[in-house]
């Protein structure tokens, strides 16, 4: 299994001291439902695994404004997101700018 778990893009960094992972998806591909269960699954697979190498790091999924603003304020999704407690980072890509931190 490799680190990434097929995620568009990985990283690690600190936040305000917390060691967190983040997992970069863009949400560019026709059908944004298999995008979004393409997502949940590699979140909650890469969060498993995270969990067992490294602890200490709590898991992120970083999003653009606009993916955010399309898909994830879809009736049912705000709850899909709490089940499988996925933290959002929702970034102005051109500005590549973090505008919200939603855990």
């Amino acid at each position: 299994m490799s680190v990434d778990l097929g995620a568009e893009r990985t990283l690690a960094a600190e936040r305000e001291g917390e060691k967190i992972a983040v997992e970069i998806k863009s949400f560019l591909n026709a059908s944004t439902i298999n995008d979004l269960k393409q997502a949940i699954g590699q979140f909650s697979l890469y969060s498993s695994y995270l969990r067992l190498l490294k602890p200490e790091h709590k898991l992120w999924l970083a999003i653009s404004e606009t993916a955010f603003d399309e898909i994830f304020s879809i009736d049912g999704i705000e709850i899909a997101l709490e089940q499988n407690k996925m933290p959002l980072i929702i970034v102005r890509t051109e500005t590549e700018e973090i505008v919200k931190w939603k855990s």
